[in-house]
């Protein structure tokens, strides 16, 4: 009874270090970089926070899926153990691009695991960090913002002594002759993998979808489809560059309309000429 009580008392008072960090934000690790026109850093306030979590309402809730909340912000039950790295554009003050940055560090709770069956990749050896929530602000989305926020992401890892990165990685459709073909496309590139047996959860699961994608190992290897290649995103595809793997069957995120495949880069394998720096912009 005594050790219930003690987790009881544990439980309540994580639960009021959150609520208190939330209220009174500060970064577990610190990263600046200043460029000329931007500056990358992870968000150290109350009022950082929540216009990262203002741009991901524009994005994800109004832009995409033509909702809005009352609060104008996209939170959830994570936010309030993770960093959130940000840009700045100077010009303008405004915050333009935003990724948040899990770390096992602070917290074993994976918003991944949610959607995906992962133990294998939970168990790997060293520092895992997980990058999700990505968003962009329509006006910045080319290779500078993409640069930099690549650019935040390597300083986090470096200070943090992260060895590898996961999370999921969106593409935009539900039509399922299409999701065959992406998965087929990067399976035949080289970019998938079924080695930490990863699959979606109950619910994430597409019926039927299993048996389609099995068929393409021994029917899809004689053609290579070069018009998947336009369907990976900028963002997984700088993953994919930079040495990262596709792991298992992609999960069917039916909330923002979109699939998920779980993306894993082991940092000591990472390609060295993918950090280059972005422009002094």
């Amino acid at each position: 009874m005594k050790d219930k009580a003690q987790n009881i008392n544990l439980a309540a008072l994580l639960s009021i270090l959150q609520r208190s960090r939330m209220k009174n934000f500060r970064a577990h690790i610190p990263i600046l970089i200043e460029k000329k026109n931007f500056i990358v850093k992870t968000a150290d306030s109350r009022d950082e926070l929540h216009s990262a979590l203002k741009l991901r309402h524009d994005v994800f809730l109004t832009e995409l899926l033509k909702k809005h909340k009352r609060s104008g912000m996209d939170k959830d039950k994570f936010d309030k153990l993770c960093d959130h790295l940000i840009i700045i554009d100077k010009r303008s003050n405004s915050l333009i691009g935003t990724y948040r940055l899990q770390s096992s560090l602070h917290t074993k709770k994976w918003y991944t695991a949610t959607e995906f069956h992962m133990k294998q990749i939970k168990r790997l050896p060293g520092i895992k960090l997980e990058l999700g929530r990505a968003c962009v602000h329509p006006d910045h989305r080319n290779g500078i913002t993409i640069s930099l926020l690549w650019e935040g992401i390597n300083a986090y890892v470096e200070a943090s002594g992260t060895k590898y990165l996961f999370g999921c990685s969106s593409i935009k459709t539900t039509d399922r002759n299409e999701i065959a073909s992406i998965y087929n496309y990067l399976l035949q590139s080289g970019h998938l993998s079924h080695e930490h047996r990863v699959r979606p959860k109950g619910k994430f699961r597409m019926i039927g979808m299993k048996n389609k994608l099995k068929k393409y190992p021994l029917e899809g290897l004689a053609e290579l489809d070069p018009g998947m290649k336009s369907k990976i995103p900028s963002l997984l595809n700088s993953y994919l560059k930079a040495g990262a793997k596709v792991c298992g069957s992609p999960a069917l995120d039916k909330s923002f309309k979109c699939i998920d495949f779980l993306t894993l880069l082991d940092v000591s394998q990472m390609h060295n000429k993918f950090f280059r720096k972005p422009r002094d912009n």
